[in-house]
């Protein structure tokens, strides 16, 4: 019995040494723990500090950025087009040449037009007969005809006279009868009118035609001038020639293919007058008035500075309206078209590029 409760008592000695090594090891996890969830704690901390540390510092170098107002290099185009329809038979330029004012640009074919001038010269050739016929008059054959009738109904005239007196004289004495007077009377009554008649025949192939048949005919003539001018004049454009100096920026058709009338073959660019346009809100107007002389900056060439002035500004309409996004402290702002020219000629400034404004 004694036995057995030494070693009951040595196995709760055990127990107990174990149960306190448990506890002692438990303790200690907990201490590491808290250790480390301070530790964690104030590095999270030091991290927020830093991040808060940084953003202070960003919200005070950082600046907002520049509102920058963008305009673009411009200038006037030409189309250059004809009133001849026809098939492009050669180009005298291209894309790009630097052309004058009266410099051939290119021919165009056209069968049709070309045989319309036929046909009106034709017209014209023979409605100047015509007025040549009736201004001339009558041929000198139908004349001499015509005089040569008088001469024989005169004869015949004279003839009948003579014979009717020879009547009448015998009528007188008793000789002949009454009738054969009147006969030879008759007679000669005919011979007189045709000798009327004759010469009047004669007037006529003298005088020619009449005034109204000869105004008739100078303007049958001048219709065919007319029209034959007119083709000419839409043939001129077979050959087109440059409306103005400038650049050929664009060819349309290429050579062989149809063109229409008036279908633009070509655009000629002014390069020697440029502009520059701008879209402006109408709360910065106030720098740029009518006149004013700015100094701007053009990307492409280097970012070069130039002076232009400002010659136009203008509304862009209620489709190009700012819409407000707040009910109070905002209000719809319009937009402007603004339109500056350069002071001097810019070297190397071509329409397409970008122009920015002074800050």
């Amino acid at each position: 019995m004694e036995k057995e409760k030494q070693q009951q008592q040595a196995q709760a000695s055990v127990k107990d040494n174990a149960s306190e090594s448990k506890r002692t090891e438990v303790k200690e996890q907990r201490t590491i723990v808290r250790k480390r969830d301070k530790a964690l704690l104030a590095a999270l901390f030091v991290f927020v500090l830093v991040i808060a540390g940084v953003a202070a510092m960003g919200m005070l170098m950082i600046k907002p950025p520049k509102e920058i107002t963008q305009g673009q290099a411009d200038c006037e185009q030409v189309r250059v087009s004809g009133k001849l329809p026809g098939r492009v038979a050669r180009f005298y330029v291209k894309e790009g040449d630097y052309v004058h004012k009266g410099d051939t640009l290119v021919a165009i074919s056209s069968k049709t037009a070309d045989a319309a001038l036929y046909k009106a010269r034709s017209a014209q050739r023979v409605a100047a007969s015509t007025a040549q016929k009736v201004e001339k008059g009558t041929r000198e054959e139908v004349k001499s005809g015509a005089n040569s009738l008088v001469a024989q109904a005169k004869a015949a005239q004279e003839i009948a006279r003579k014979t009717y007196q020879r009547v009448e004289n015998l009528y007188n004495e008793g000789v002949m009868t009454e009738q054969k007077r009147d006969e030879a009377k008759a007679a000669y009554d005919a011979a007189t009118a045709a000798v009327a008649a004759a010469e009047s025949q004669a007037l006529m192939a003298q005088n020619g035609a009449q005034q109204e048949d000869k105004a008739a005919s100078h303007g049958m003539e001048d219709i065919a001038r007319a029209t034959v001018m007119e083709v000419e004049s839409v043939l001129e454009d077979q050959i087109l020639v440059a409306p103005c100096d400038g650049e050929v920026s664009e060819i349309f058709p290429h050579e062989g293919e149809l063109v229409a009338l008036g279908s633009p073959i070509m655009t000629i660019s002014k390069t020697q007058d440029m502009w520059v346009a701008f879209s402006v809100r109408e709360e910065k107007l106030a720098m740029l008035p009518m006149d004013t002389v700015l100094t701007v900056t053009i990307p492409a060439l280097a970012h070069k500075e130039a002076k232009m002035k400002v010659y136009y500004v203008h509304d862009m309409g209620a489709y190009a309206v700012w819409n407000a996004t707040k009910a109070y402290g905002q209000y719809d702002s319009k937009t402007f078209a603004v339109k500056m020219r350069p002071l001097e000629h810019i070297e190397g400034f071509r329409p397409g590029m970008s122009v920015l404004l002074p800050e």
